[in-house]
């Protein structure tokens, strides 16, 4: 029980230290968790957008315009052919952070006005040219914002377009963008992501709403436009489930793109950024469209405050079930157990992704009951081998091998501590020891004594196992044996007459080849009682022996001798006697009462019985006296 206790205690312990992990939540559980939302992020069945186009400055436009940067009268062509052919509002995701070389600024410039949405970006190095926006606060939102120490924006002239957004990305710890701020601080100043400004800009609003409480973020809004659940950083997850129609920028036909919000983007080879996304990597110009279009379907991606908590106490719980049932359940049981909740905590993920657009990891949880579930039974497996280990050193030597292999296989057969259970006990010597003894002494061999000892108990032994039997020891040349445990026998007191009937047959052949040998006359007797007895390991706590215990187990032995007591006119003691109690559940083997005897211990009589047997029909009890079994000179050999 307490090697049990401590296998559980050591299960807890790693289910302990998995939460006290999982609570502490490194890095490495952050990845797994970001990792197992890319699944479900991926899960999303894709579509063609119907909102956003993308006019791309790839390389058939470079071949067509030459070397970038291309003069910006060039992209004021295409931006003014953009909106002549019905775009919205008009993405540049390019920073003009410098004059135009070529001094072409002015008609850029000229177009700005006209929806167009133009970027600058968060940096360390630099504070110039920056263009915040105005933002309305219930509460201060400053603290929970990303910040940077610099904004680097366009310059002065283009200060006039309609609007500019931050182009920064916010990588997780793995360097893979899933989630973008939509507003940032530079010291007191706020400034709009470039897709929450171009939504701004094609509702016309001046500013923005935020609303914040204790612990960050709660929302914002864009005056005209429905509000925007976000983080406690004002960040929102990106959905890339849209695929987006592109036109080169060489082509100067974008009527397909009427009615929509247009981004122009670079694709070129070595001009279009590449960012990493749980969907691939992807040009950078796609991270505006994403957002964009995330904010614009209105079905915001949410991870609840509450989900990290409840996800470690039901990993936590599901940890403690599967330690309770590697203790008690078979293996197939744990194992179906341990498949169906794999089955069921990815179908949970998929659900609350897919109907709730809510964020659950799984991950850890199946982690968790991954590791404790092969640890518990990993425990089990060792108990169950030193249990087994114990059973075949316990019974190898005292069970047939089929009837340890049974225990080995089946150590819930076995109850190792006390059990009090009805038995058939055998006990059986050799008769008239003293002359074999005399005669090895005189010869002075004492080895050729052990010799024919070993012999005799081998024979005997070997008997008692074939018949099921289990020897508790050997005394001398005396064998205990019992039947009925370890292993459950239900005809044993028929079991235990037949090996005393048995083992009388083996000894005549013995008989015959100590006369051949020119050895003294060899006898046995045997005793055979039924009854109620305690079972199970007794001894100290440095040795134990599986034995038993109680009146029915003397008895045994005190018929066993009782058998000098009753001899033929030959003077030959009969090998089995048993009692009435082993007689009363005897089916197959026919018995004829020899005599009522008195016994130490007992006040009544005990009526005592030999078998119906060739071999001892020549036996005639009948006409011997009754003797007391108690006495010291009776007991003698």
């Amino acid at each position: 029980m307490k090697k049990i206790l401590t296998h559980w205690t050591i299960a807890f312990v790693t289910l302990f230290v998995l939460t006290f992990i999982g609570f502490k939540d490194p890095q490495v559980k952050e990845i797994l968790r970001l990792k197992g939302f890319d699944l479900l992020l991926q899960s999303e069945e894709r579509q063609v957008s119907k909102d956003i186009g993308i006019i791309t400055i790839d390389e058939k436009a470079i071949e067509k315009y030459g070397q970038w940067p291309w003069p910006r009268a060039v992209l004021a062509d295409i931006v003014l052919k953009a909106r002549l052919d019905g775009a919205q509002v008009i993405v540049l995701p390019i920073l003009f952070s410098e004059p135009d070389r070529m001094g072409y600024d002015e008609d850029l410039a000229d177009v700005l006005p006209y929806h167009i949405v133009i970027a600058q970006i968060g940096t360390n190095q630099i504070n110039k040219n920056s263009v915040p926006r105005g933002v309305a606060k219930i509460n201060d939102p400053l603290p929970f914002l990303f910040e940077w120490g610099g904004m680097l924006g366009p310059i002065e002239k283009f200060h006039n377009a309609s609007g500019v957004g931050v182009s920064n990305t916010v990588p997780e710890v793995d360097g893979v963008v899933r989630r973008i701020p939509l507003l940032m601080k530079i010291g007191e100043d706020i400034y709009p992501a470039m897709a929450i400004e171009v939504i701004r800009v094609a509702v016309g609003a001046p500013s923005y709403q935020v609303k914040s409480g204790d612990a960050g973020i709660v929302a914002m809004r864009v005056p005209g436009f429905e509000t925007i659940k976000t983080d406690a950083n004002a960040r929102i997850w990106l959905r890339w489930n849209k695929d987006y129609e592109t036109i080169s920028a060489a082509d100067m036909d974008f009527t397909a793109f009427g009615g929509r919000t247009v981004i122009i983007g670079m694709s070129a080879e070595g001009l279009g950024g590449i960012i990493a996304t749980p969907v691939g990597e992807r040009y950078a110009y796609e991270l505006t469209a994403s957002t964009l279009e995330t904010v614009l379907d209105g079905k915001n991606i949410t991870r609840v405050d509450i989900s990290f908590i409840s996800e470690l106490a039901v990993s936590f719980l599901l940890g403690v079930i599967i330690i309770v049932l590697t203790r008690f359940a078979p293996y197939w049981v744990i194992g179906l157990k341990l498949v169906s909740w794999y089955a069921i905590a990815v179908w949970l993920s998929h659900y609350f992704f897919h109907k709730q657009f809510m964020l659950v990891d799984v991950s850890w949880i199946i982690i968790v009951i991954t590791i404790v579930g092969f640890h518990s039974v990993f425990n089990r497996f060792i108990l169950e081998f030193k249990l087994k280990q114990q059973i075949r050193k316990q019974f190898e030597k005292y069970l047939d091998p089929r009837q340890v292999a049974i225990l080995v296989k089946n150590p819930e057969k076995l109850k190792l501590g006390g059990d009090r259970k009805e038995m058939s006990f055998l006990f059986m010597d050799i008769v008239g020891f003293t002359p074999i003894s005399e005669y090895y002494k005189n010869k002075d061999d004492p080895e050729g004594l052990v010799a024919v000892i070993n012999d005799y108990l081998n024979r005997m032994s070997q008997i008692v196992l074939k018949n099921g039997g289990t020897i508790d020891k050997y005394m001398g040349d005396c064998i205990m044996a019992f039947w009925n445990a370890p292993l459950d026998c239900s005809n044993h007191a028929e079991m235990a007459v037949k090996t005393g009937i048995e083992c009388a047959e083996e000894t005549e052949k013995l008989k015959k080849e100590f006369r051949e040998k020119g050895l003294p006359d060899i006898n046995i007797g045997s005793g055979v009682n039924t009854g109620t007895c305690i079972v199970g390991n007794m001894g100290s706590e440095n040795r134990l022996d599986y034995s038993v215990v109680g009146d029915a187990v003397n008895l045994a032995a005190r018929l066993e001798a009782a058998t000098r007591n009753y001899r033929d006119e030959n003077g030959k003691v009969t090998p089995l006697i048993y009692s009435s109690y082993t007689k009363e559940q005897l089916k197959d083997i026919k018995s004829i009462e020899l005599d009522k005897i008195k016994v130490k211990g007992k006040d009544e009589l005990v009526t005592i019985y030999k078998p119906v047997t060739n071999l001892m029909e020549g036996y005639d009890f009948t006409s011997k006296k009754k003797v007391k079994t108690n006495s010291k000179k009776d007991n003698k050999k």
